[in-house]
């Protein structure tokens, strides 16, 4: 019995895939030979055909025998496709990953054992204990991967413990970072009440500041206002009594005047007089000068 150098498992799954492939392969070859059986009941029926008959039948078969060998060929690349998806589920489970090497397909010495043991050894397939059940891949046993599982699993385990671990670190680390947040928002409230209250009384003191300077300009501009009032009384009494004397100067001079006229023809008197009027001129001039300082412009 030829060797892939497979347990007993493997090697009868190996038969039970070319068992199904090989059925497959009879059946499509059954296919073929009845387009050839329908060929020569349809159309070979007389005894001579011209090359044109002889070549339209050819033709004919190509297409019929092509499209069959094409279907045959896809229908094994996607069965293929989908034992190799089994294989690789069955050892993406128990974390194992599958390297093919497709030069290997090729390999005419490897092919040649496969056909010779398809020859021998899949007439003797019958004295194996073969499953009759559905074909299913079996999980595997080997001490190996039973290791490898192990070691998978303290390592999961390990990462695990870290994970934990950091989660309380974390974890402690937020609650220190939340207590530092509430002892900062508290500080924050005092400083801001502690500012306020500040600010408040600033204010209070600058407002209280203020309301003194306005009543000081207050009682300055009420002073001022006194003072000018007082200063205006006495300028208007001052031109008063100026208009009074010089009414009474008037007098003054019309009463020289009149004297004047009586005494005119006497000399001495009338130099005398003249003196007299010349001072009194001189006084209206001074009076007036007063006058002028103390009226208002209006």
């Amino acid at each position: 019995m030829a060797d892939f150098g497979f347990n007993e498992h493997h090697q009868n799954e190996i038969i039970n895939y070319m068992r199904f492939a090989r059925s497959k392969r009879l059946l499509r070859l059954k296919t073929i030979d009845s387009c050839f059986e329908e060929l020569k009941d349809s159309r070979l029926v007389e005894e001579t055909f011209t090359v044109d008959e002889v070549r339209e039948m050819l033709d004919g078969l190509q297409m019929v025998v092509r499209g069959e060998v094409e279907m045959e060929l896809i229908n094994t690349a996607h069965t293929n496709v989908l034992l190799l998806r089994q294989l690789f589920s069955q050892a993406e489970k128990f974390y194992l990953r599958l390297q093919s090497d497709i030069s290997e397909l090729e390999n005419r010495e490897l092919l040649e054992q496969v056909a010779e043991f398809e020859k021998t050894d899949f007439k003797t397939t019958n004295k194996m204990n073969l499953e009759t059940s559905k074909p299913k891949l079996a999980p595997l046993n080997e001490g190996g991967v039973s290791e490898l599982l192990n070691k998978e699993i303290a390592r999961l385990q390990e990462e695990n413990d870290k994970l934990k671990s950091r989660l309380r670190t974390l974890e402690s680390q937020a609650m220190s970072a939340l207590d530092e947040k509430t002892k900062a928002e508290r500080a924050l409230k005092d400083l801001k009440r502690t500012q306020g209250e500040q600010q408040l009384s600033a204010q209070t003191k600058e407002i209280s500041s203020l309301e003194d300077t306005v009543a000081a300009l207050k009682e300055d501009y009420e002073r001022s206002l006194s003072a000018k009032a007082a200063s205006q009384k006495d300028l208007q009494e001052n031109l008063i009594t100026a208009k009074h004397e010089l009414l009474r100067v008037q007098e003054q001079l019309a009463l020289a005047e009149k004297e004047l006229d009586k005494k005119f023809q006497q000399t001495a008197a009338y130099r005398n007089m003249k003196e007299i009027l010349t001072k009194k001129n001189e006084q209206i001039k001074e009076i007036r000068k007063r006058l002028q300082k103390y009226e208002p412009d209006d």
